[in-house]
């Protein structure tokens, strides 16, 4: 099930002379974004305020009749930005400069995005590296005889032994007690699946058999059992190809948005078995999904490997996870056994064994491990930055020889918490942003073209960003007083940039970001920097000599690069240096699925990783505070950005 390949189109903006490469489909208003042109929009590309007026001057372009267009306007090749579609190349004309403020298009900065990691099944088998842990071998047995009654279990493993060389085989009991009627079910015809060891010198188990030849129908699950969301894949483990993926809400919601509410509510017994039982309710609806996405059966599944944060692992596994939010924050365990699906409650074959990534203390956990399994970190001779930015940021730095690790509170001010007008990325939240340096008007567009609710964390980066870009704030995160625009005002947390008005909003209300919104997200960038710098500078190097950034999870695939250092959230590197592995959790969870070379590496890895608790580290309070400004007190840390702000 190869996914079809991606139609892709050219639009040319005139005369800045920007030309950028899109998917057919996407809107004049995104295509102008991703160019680096601003298009004012204030209405977040739902079609309310008429401003994003551009006009076609060649090329496959659909819709874009908005209702603030006349017929004359219309016969002219003018169309609405926000619900114009490219389906082909196209050339898109700028209005003339004194066209400006009714909907012209100024060049800005061209943006730098990272470049995604695309997983691929070759490099595994290039490196040597693609090697199930489970695998079908089919065997044809002789039938039994007078002259050879050899035992069922003796006949299985003597004839894996002369045609594949497979010794020390293990049968379980489960295997021994169907194994009779299973080999006279196809005239001892069988398909046997093979559990390969993690620890080299122990011997293969024989968890499953099937009558007949089955050998390309073997297929392995991974999950991220993550705070929110669970996504999970269904894997061909013959061909390593993605199935089938899919993603739902974690039933545990339901007892708190975050890991402090549910470890609070699993502090009674009914309590931790109800938040067990939530979150294997939800990994069975998505293998369910999976299965049928794929057509496959659930039988046909032989292994599955989740990974989690350290809460998320304790309440999948029933694990009492009281202590990890009390001083000194010790969890029950960080690593675990190989353990049978059925005990999670998955409503799997009893043969499917679980495989859960191990943590590396109570903050770090093993989704992170995943991460730096699944990226290959752990093999790179590059110095590397992992990090993965929530309302908890993980960062990881190292390479093949060398990694330590560290975690520290952002807050959650990416995810939309402690804005006014804060919300998760869901349709109408505001997820990109430019101003018009000349008239300070804006360029809002909306998750979904939606009338604008509110702000979500890639939002608020790209919005502080352009604002201290154009120096509308300044280094404190204020507003200038003397500012000629109606759109920056006294509100109730002091001053206020009107970012969409109550007319344009999808809820009749203006909606802003303010001087305390501004400030949380200092602190939370604060806190992030500060701790890739302590961590570096702790192991005797400096920022400057990252060689490699890896960005991990849903917050980071949306990430300017440029607004990023804008406002030193991440340290100034080369954004060709940048690369955006998504998922890192699910991305390492899948590979384990592949490769059993990696499983076997997981333990190396964790015990060489050296872990640090920032708040004991003497140097990370003076750190964040000298973060605690845009970008940084430091100025020879984002020599670009002050340059950039000198000649602006």
């Amino acid at each position: 099930m190869k996914p079809p390949t991606e139609e892709r189109c050219r639009v040319r903006f005139l005369p800045a002379d920007r030309t950028i490469e899109i998917k057919s489909g996407e809107t004049l208003l995104q295509a102008a974004r991703q160019a680096g042109v601003h298009v004012n929009a204030s209405c977040g590309g739902a079609g309310l305020c008429g401003k994003c007026r551009v006009q076609v001057a060649g090329g496959a372009v659909a819709g874009g009749e908005g209702k603030h267009l006349s017929q004359a306007d219309l016969d002219e090749g003018f169309r609405q930005a926000c619900t114009a579609r490219v389906t082909g190349e196209a050339t898109i004309r700028v209005p003339q400069a004194s066209r400006l403020l009714p909907g012209g298009l100024v060049p800005v900065p061209a943006r730098h995005f990272a470049r995604l990691h695309r997983f691929e099944i070759e490099s595994l088998r290039e490196e040597g590296l693609f090697a199930p842990p489970v695998e079908k071998l089919f065997v044809e047995l002789p039938r039994p005889s007078p002259l050879d009654n050899m035992a069922d279990a003796g006949r299985l493993i003597l004839g894996l032994n002369n045609q594949y060389e497979e010794h020390g085989l293990v049968l379980s009991l489960p295997v021994l007690r169907k194994l009779r009627q299973v080999m006279r079910q196809d005239d001892f015809r069988v398909t046997v699946t093979l559990s390969r060891p993690v620890v080299r010198k122990n011997g293969s188990s024989v968890v499953n058999v099937q009558p007949g030849n089955w050998v390309d129908r073997s297929f392995g699950l991974a999950f991220d059992i993550g705070t929110t969301t669970v996504q999970g894949q269904l894997v061909d483990l013959h061909s390593g190809r993605v199935l089938a993926e899919a993603g739902d809400y974690n039933g545990q919601l339901g007892f708190g948005e975050d890991v402090i509410s549910r470890m609070l509510y699993a502090e009674t017994a009914a309590g931790q078995a109800e938040l067990q039982a939530a979150v294997a309710k939800t990994v069975n609806g998505l293998i369910g999904r999976l299965l049928g996405m794929a057509g496959a059966d659930k039988d046909e599944i032989t292994s599955v490997t989740l990974a989690g944060n350290s809460v998320m692992t304790h309440l999948l596994l029933g694990l009492e996870p009281h202590n990890i939010r009390r001083a000194p924050y010790v969890p029950v365990s960080t690593f675990f056994p190989p353990i049978r699906a059925t005990d999670l409650q998955l409503n799997l074959s009893p043969h499917v064994v679980a495989m859960i990534y191990p943590a590396i203390s109570s903050y770090v956990g093993g989704d992170i491990v995943a991460g730096v399994m699944g990226a290959g970190m752990y093999r790179s001779e590059a110095l590397t930055l992992y990090i993965d930015i929530g309302t908890n940021a993980e960062i990881v730095i190292g390479n093949r020889e060398w990694l330590v690790c560290a975690a520290c509170s952002a807050g959650p001010a990416f995810e939309g918490g402690g804005i006014t007008h804060g919300m998760r990325a869901a349709d109408g939240a505001i997820e990109d942003f430019s101003l018009d340096p000349a008239s300070l008007e804006p360029m809002n567009i909306t998750v979904g073209n939606r009338p604008a609710l509110g702000i979500c964390g890639s939002g608020l980066l790209a919005i502080v960003a352009a604002l201290f870009e154009h120096r509308v704030i300044d280094q404190r995160g204020r507003f200038r007083p003397d500012l000629p625009t109606p759109r920056v005002r006294e509100g109730r947390n002091g001053r206020e940039y009107v970012l969409v008005r109550a007319e344009e909003a999808g809820e009749g209300r203006d909606i802003v970001i303010n001087e305390v919104d501004i400030g949380n997200f200092m602190r939370a960038k604060a806190a992030i920097f500060a701790g890739v710098k302590t961590l570096v500078e702790e192991v005797g190097l400096a920022v400057g000599d990252l060689e490699q950034v890896i960005l991990a999870g849903a917050f980071g695939s949306y990430i300017n690069l440029d607004c990023a250092m804008t406002v030193g959230l991440l340290p100034e590197v080369d954004p060709d240096k940048v690369v955006y592995v998504g998922n890192g959790s699910l991305m390492g969870a899948r590979m384990s699925e592949l490769s059993n070379h990696i499983r076997r590496d997981v333990m190396d890895v964790v015990h060489r990783m050296t872990s640090f608790e920032l708040s004991e580290v003497a140097g990370f309070k003076d750190q964040y505070v000298a973060s605690l400004f845009l970008p940084h007190t430091d100025r020879a840390l984002f020599p670009k950005v002050h340059q950039r702000l000198r000649t602006g």
